[in-house]
């Protein structure tokens, strides 16, 4: 993997020197320790006005060439290793925000979690609302048009609702500090049968809902437990191993602004270790709800956070090829390598287990803070 040598990327890194998280830049191919008492976490670096100035202002001290960085195995490298590139900002998500992947959620909501009705559904749905989604502007009156014409095609869904109203899904991925990154193995909850990435471009956001950079995520979808009912959704969601971020973040700066967020093209690819090889596309023109939007839907008055949050925004990806069983379209077998890239944003990538099987997570809020403290950051 290469980075864009124009863009100004930041990270976190295990060191065992440390006995925890560092602050990164990466600068010609070279890994450089960043941390200060000024900018301990990557919280405190961007609730600065300024991130990119203070980033290009620190000397810093060369740790490792990033290609070694990328060739460490997480699980067993007792140097270094890529984290997630966020410690205290909470991890939000918002869901539905493409027509297409829209309408395969409410396939797997009629499907109540059961891929054997799937395709039967999908044919049905599809044949009622065609193309007539992909061009609404979520909430407008032409979206509340369609709207009632769904209700009285008796095919109105919560998560139509969502995906063309005026109000978007925005839940809680994952706990602080619970992603994993770059190399680490991401995490299917055990009773799920039918699941599958999702590629999604994540903003950084601080405490005052100002946009500082992005990074791309993989929000693990897992259909047939979201599918059965929505108030699974957190089970769904929150387990262990089941948020990947990474690699870095690219700061917002005269290389790289809100509108390459907007015009953002997505590739994933999917290797099995059975040989089986399948490749995707999330382009996030597509999207039904702007970027801002989503951030201000998220953070204002009625909901503040006081260490900034990442914002998963959603996927155009929602696979429908069958993998083994005709009829039952893609699902995940453990071991899949999972790779997601942007020519701007790097490339994150994963290997597929079950939660249960992942690393657990031990090292938290208040382990972080300890070790802090201990080398005299805060």
């Amino acid at each position: 993997m290469e980075l864009d040598k124009s863009g100004t990327f930041v990270g976190r890194v295990w060191s065992s020197e440390e006995q925890g998280p560092v602050l990164v830049t990466v600068r010609a191919g070279v890994v450089f320790d960043i941390t200060s008492k000024e900018a301990p976490t990557m919280r405190d670096l961007a609730e600065m006005d300024d991130p990119v100035r203070y980033v290009r202002a620190q000397r810093g001290r060369a740790i490792c060439d990033l290609v070694e960085l990328l060739s460490a195995t997480p699980a067993k490298s007792e140097t270094r290793r890529i984290l997630a590139p966020c410690d205290l900002q909470a991890i939000k998500a918002c869901g539905v925000t493409f027509a297409r992947s829209m309408l395969e959620r409410v396939i797997e909501e009629r499907a109540a979690g059961n891929p054997e009705r799937a395709s039967e559904i999908r044919e049905r749905v599809t044949m009622l609302v065609g193309d007539s989604l992909s061009n609404l502007k979520a909430g407008s009156p032409a979206a509340a048009k369609v709207k009632q014409a769904l209700i009285e095609e008796g095919v109105w869904s919560q998560y139509l609702e969502v995906g063309i109203g005026p109000d978007a899904e925005v839940f809680t991925k994952g706990q602080v500090m619970s992603a994993v990154g770059y190399g680490d193995e991401v995490g299917l909850h055990p009773i799920s049968k039918w699941n599958n990435p999702e590629p999604e471009v994540v903003l950084v956001v601080n405490s005052r809902g100002i946009v500082k950079g992005a990074t791309l995520g993989n929000d693990v979808n897992l259909r047939d437990v979201e599918g059965r009912s929505a108030l699974l959704l957190g089970k769904a969601k929150d387990n262990n191993a089941s948020c990947a971020l990474g690699p870095f973040i690219r700061l917002l700066d005269e290389s790289y602004s809100l509108d390459d967020v907007r015009n953002a093209e997505l590739n994933l690819r999917i290797e099995g270790e059975d040989g089986y090889a399948l490749t995707g596309r999330s382009s996030m023109k597509e999207i039904s709800r702007d970027p801002l939007d989503l951030v201000a839907q998220t953070i204002g008055d009625h909901h503040q956070y006081p260490d900034g949050f990442m914002l998963f925004m959603g996927t155009l990806f929602a696979p429908v090829e069958d993998r083994d069983v005709p009829g039952q379209g893609f699902t995940h077998k453990i071991g899949d390598l999972v790779t997601i890239s942007n020519r701007q944003l790097g490339e994150l990538v994963n290997t597929v287990r079950l939660s249960t099987e992942c690393s657990p997570w031990t090292f938290g809020t208040s382990h972080l803070m300890r070790n802090l403290a201990a080398r005299r950051l805060i």
